[in-house]
Parts: structure tokens; sequence; C-alpha cells
């Protein structure tokens, strides 16, 4: 990929911080959206609750990337932080296909994040990008994600969702919490354990995106999941495995209710989910496995 002018909306999150210094490591020149004045060239000021994009800011940017969002597991789901969690991404969303859209020369290809929550509590049951969505919360503000990004591609503007699974890190999302439970010896499998986790690398996350930025006729929704969902028991077991550490200490499923409450729900839930779509684009994982996801995040 040529030298290119990229904004990042949030860019301060634990894929888009590793998506820009993967992005500025190779001479691109990373455009942040910043929740305040803009103090520079490199930074364009906007309010996606407020549905505010200073549009100008955008001119001259190859790609627009929307990684912007309320953290799913930050809070419990009250009614107030679900209308959170939809009003950052929906509302946020829209507001900046509609100012790509509306400018005289506009982006290649605008990029927004989605998540496997679209596809609902699969069981054993293995899905791909043709799938429906589920039913429930998550879904339906899946389906609501994705469609805000309408503006951008009725425009004309290459439209890719990333519906991306759970992040093997130890700098946030899941991962983030976990590490230090298992390394205490404190960690065990969630509920029966037998629901899928559909993971991906930080690291095959971050070029699964630019893969996508750079792939000229690839639009629409892509699983960023690795190739082989394995159950929570199975994850439990490598993170014993790879840790060195017992893995004693199961959590029962009404623990979780009584301690997350709804968001249990999505803990619980298996969701065994497979990027046919990547795959057939010609992206290959570096980390495919557990084990490696794993160990790459213990290095980082």
């Amino acid at each position: 990929m040529e030298r290119s002018r990229i904004a990042v909306a949030g860019a301060s999150g634990l894929v888009g911080s590793a998506l820009v210094r993967s992005l500025a490591a190779d001479g691109h020149q990373v455009v942040r959206l910043v929740r305040r004045a803009a103090r520079g060239r490199d930074e364009i000021c906007w309010d996606p609750e407020g549905r505010y994009v200073d549009a100008a800011g955008l001119a001259g940017c190859d790609a627009v990337v929307n990684l912007a969002g309320a953290g799913v597991g930050d809070h419990r789901w009250t009614d107030a932080y679900k209308k959170r969690l939809r009003d950052s991404r929906v509302l946020g969303t829209a507001a900046l296909a509609e100012a790509v859209a509306s400018l005289a020369e506009r982006p290649r290809v605008f990029v927004s994040g989605s998540a496997i929550g679209y596809y609902g509590d699969t069981g054993e049951r293995a899905v791909d990008e043709e799938a429906p969505p589920g039913e429930g919360f998550l879904p339906s503000l899946c389906v609501e994600w994705e469609g805000a990004a309408a503006a951008a591609r009725e425009a004309g503007v290459r439209t890719v969702s990333l519906r991306t699974g759970l992040v093997v890190a130890r700098g946030g999302g899941a991962w983030g919490r976990l590490f230090p439970l298992f390394e205490a010896g404190l960690g065990g499998r969630l509920g029966d354990g037998r629901q899928y986790w559909s993971f991906i690398s930080l690291h095959d996350e971050v070029a699964a995106i630019r893969h996508l930025i750079d792939g000229e006729g690839l639009s629409g929704p892509f699983n960023l999941t690795a190739p082989q969902p394995l159950t929570n028991r199975e994850i439990t077991a490598a993170m014993g495995r790879v840790l060195r550490r017992p893995t004693l200490f199961p959590v029962p499923a009404p623990v979780l209710r009584l301690a997350l409450g709804e968001l249990a729900g999505d803990v619980l839930s298996s969701a065994r989910v497979l990027p046919r779509r990547l795959l057939e684009s010609g992206f290959s994982f570096a980390f495919p496995g557990i084990e490696e996801s794993l160990r790459a995040a213990l290095e980082r």
C-alpha cells in the first residue's frame, strides 16, 4: 500500500491504538478523531453521540476507519448503559458515514466496526457471513451499527463491516481481565465451558483491518476471527498450559448472572464463527491457534 492519509476513530482503544502504531510505523499519515477542539492537522474534532464531525478534516483521506464505541464489558447492562452502547456506535457511525458522503472527493474506503455479537448464540452450529442475525440486544445493536454506514455505501464509497471476535491481548478486552486471574492461578472455565469462543490475536486483527483497507473490491461484512473457534473449556486448558498455572476455579453460571446481570448472557452464549470471506480474500493468519495467540499476547 502506498503511503496514505488515514482517519481513525477510536484511536485510543485496544485495537485502534495498535492499528495507529502499525500504520505510522509504515509511514502512513494517521489522523485521529478527538472529542475536543483539534490541535493540528493530525486531529479531527467530532462528537459521536451528537452526530457531529468536522468533515473538512477528512478531506484528502484515502481511508476512514471507525473503531469507536463504549466498552461492552465495562459496566452492567442497565437501560442507561445499553443506550450508551447503542448511541456511541450507531450515532457515531452515522455521523462519520454522512461526513464521508458529503465530501467532494471521497475516501476510497470506509471501514467500520461491528462484532460477532451479530449472530447471537449459535450453539454448536458454525456460521459465516451468510448467516442471518440472531436475537437479543447485541444482535439488534450490530444490525443497527452496520446499517448506520449506509450513507457512505450509497455514496459509492467501498464500505466494510468488521465483525470482530474476542481479541487476545493483555491490554484490554476480555483477555485483559482473564490474564491476571489465570496468572494468579485463579482461572477456570465459565459456566459449563461448552460455549464456543471465536477469538483472534491482536496482531491478526490489525493485519486483517489493513488487508481490508487495501483490498480493492472487498466490501460488506467480514468475520475477524481465527479459523478454528474453540470452547471455553478448551481455551481455559490452553491458558493453563501456556501460563503453567492450575485452572481449578470454575465460575458457575448462576454466579456469573448475579455478578454481571444481563451481560452474563453474552459471556455464557456460544459463538462458533468462521472467517470464510477473509480467508477467501487471501488473508493469511500469523497466529491461527489459541496457544500461538496467547504467546503472542504475552510477548507484547
